[in-house]
């Protein structure tokens, strides 16, 4: 039996999901509010009245991990329109939470920072789910895991 390769060669490494919006500061801001994040130093957003050259470029969200999650201001993009198969959803963010309870705690947050719900699988007995749109038509997973 042959032993697998094994590889000598730097492999790359992904450094963080970018997600292309028509508003990167609004976009981000959702998903800081959702999942607790933090703007890497520099991005966070200006004072009122204050230009916000970085918000109509690039930003940066981290967790306390260090995990970055990188918004990209564009000047169109098409909505994904999952389910239906028209335009897929090129790219989706599977996230967890521990129990039901916080489920439809999180449900709750979603939809209050203007998040629309997809798909309810919440009921689930061994998956229970939500599938969301972000304000942009990205869409991501909630799930019990």
């Amino acid at each position: 039996m042959l032993e697998p390769e094994v590889m000598t060669v730097p492999v790359p490494r992904i450094r963080q999901v970018v997600l292309d919006t028509t508003d990167a500061r609004a976009l981000a801001e959702f998903y800081r509010e959702l999942f607790g994040l933090s703007y890497r130093p520099g991005d966070e957003p200006p004072a009122p009245g204050e230009p916000d050259p970085n918000g109509e470029d690039w930003l940066v969200l981290r967790n306390e991990d260090g995990m970055p999650l990188a918004f990209q201001q564009v000047e169109r993009i098409a909505r994904p329109t999952w389910p239906d198969p028209a335009v897929p959803q090129q790219l989706h963010l599977d996230t967890t939470v521990p129990d039901v309870a916080a489920l439809d705690e999180a449900h709750a947050r979603a939809l209050a920072l203007g998040a629309t719900l997809l798909h309810d699988r919440s009921d689930d007995p061994q998956e229970p789910l939500r599938v969301y749109a972000d304000p942009q038509g990205h869409p991501f997973c909630i799930f019990v895991g």
